[in-house]
């Protein structure tokens, strides 16, 4: 008879994401794929040459300052709902919609200055560009601003909390990446003119 030992082995605790994160990081996978089809079919239409150089609008530098702070805001709501601050969470999502809310309209006010500068969206390629990567950012502005009020209706609700963070989890990680996208558009923008 085999003396048979009983080990007992050790399990490694998976990896494991909430299927509603995992979707959302799938979803700003394809908003990047997107966005760099985008700037590099720039690059390459601005390099074929007959490209018209143009200022970018002021407008743009203060929605650049807006999406930082309309960040900030976010981080407060999120800071509060892990220290379960009601009040807090509402104010940082109320400021964080309102901030998105004029982000938007300081985009169509910029749009308004390429109009005043003769840089239209049907017209030399260089303002066609500028036109439509931020106007489908700003698309994503207004979904992210719809997440926004839906996790405030939550807030208010109170189903945001220290021990139920997903939502407003998932609502700042979308917000942020916007943010992060709107930097580089313009970034992007103001090197490749």
């Amino acid at each position: 008879m085999k003396n048979t030992e009983n080990t007992s082995s050790v399990v490694e605790p998976t990896l494991r994401m909430h299927p509603k994160k995992f979707a959302l990081w799938l979803f700003l996978v394809s908003v990047i794929m997107i966005f760099a089809s985008m700037t590099s079919a720039y690059i390459v239409r601005m390099s074929e040459g007959n490209w018209l150089y143009f200022e970018l609008p002021t407008m743009f530098y203060y929605s650049t300052c807006i999406v930082i702070l309309s960040s900030v805001a976010m981080h407060w709501a999120y800071v509060a709902a892990k220290k379960d601050n009601f009040f807090h969470i509402k104010g940082g999502l109320i400021a964080t919609a309102v901030l998105g809310i004029t982000f938007l309209y300081l985009q169509i006010k910029g749009w308004e200055q390429m109009v005043a500068m003769s840089v239209y969206l049907v017209g030399n390629p260089s303002g066609s560009f500028v036109y439509v990567i931020t106007g489908l950012h700003g698309l994503h502005i207004v979904s992210a601003i719809i997440v926004v009020l839906f996790t405030l209706v939550s807030a208010f609700r109170m189903k945001i909390h220290a021990k139920n963070m997903l939502q407003i989890s998932m609502c700042a990680t979308y917000w942020h990446f916007l943010g992060i996208l709107w930097i580089y558009l313009f970034v992007f923008m103001l090197i490749y003119r």
